[in-house]
């Protein structure tokens, strides 16, 4: 019950978060992906900035989960066409629906109800790349 109580807490802070920050605003990403403006990506880039700090405190402090296991940070295998490819997708279907998977929980709660089709989508996609990620090259 705690950690349900927490997880919505920090719920609703990251969901106001991005509301002030005008990150769920579909005007604020068409302005990204068009390069007119570097508010988006002073947004991105300080999330970057604060979660590579972040995980070196946690590799350097040893911080385990809530249950009291280590936390599972390994190094990932470089590979160019798989971030590439990957990157490619997520972007244009940010591109297309003008939101990524952070703000979507925010934009339904403001109760912009297509967002839905766009989380369903978003769901849908993870499953998809569940099943076919073993026939994948890794």
């Amino acid at each position: 019950m705690l950690k349900g109580i927490t997880y919505l807490i920090f719920g609703i802070i990251f969901g106001i978060t991005m509301s002030k920050s005008e990150a769920i605003s579909w005007y604020r990403i068409y302005e990204m992906f068009q390069f007119d403006s570097f508010h988006m990506y002073g947004i991105i880039g300080t999330a970057v900035a604060i979660g590579a700090i972040g995980i070196m405190l946690f590799r350097k402090l040893g911080v385990k989960t809530l249950s009291g296991e280590r936390l599972p940070l390994n190094p990932k295998e470089m590979s160019i066409p798989r971030y590439l490819i990957g990157g490619s997708i997520f972007g244009m279907g940010w591109a297309l629906t003008g939101a990524c998977p952070g703000p979507l929980f925010t934009l339904i709660g403001y109760e912009y109800w297509p967002v839905l089709i766009v989380l369903a989508s978003a769901i849908l996609g993870t499953l998809a790349y569940g099943y076919a990620r073993p026939k994948l090259p890794h």
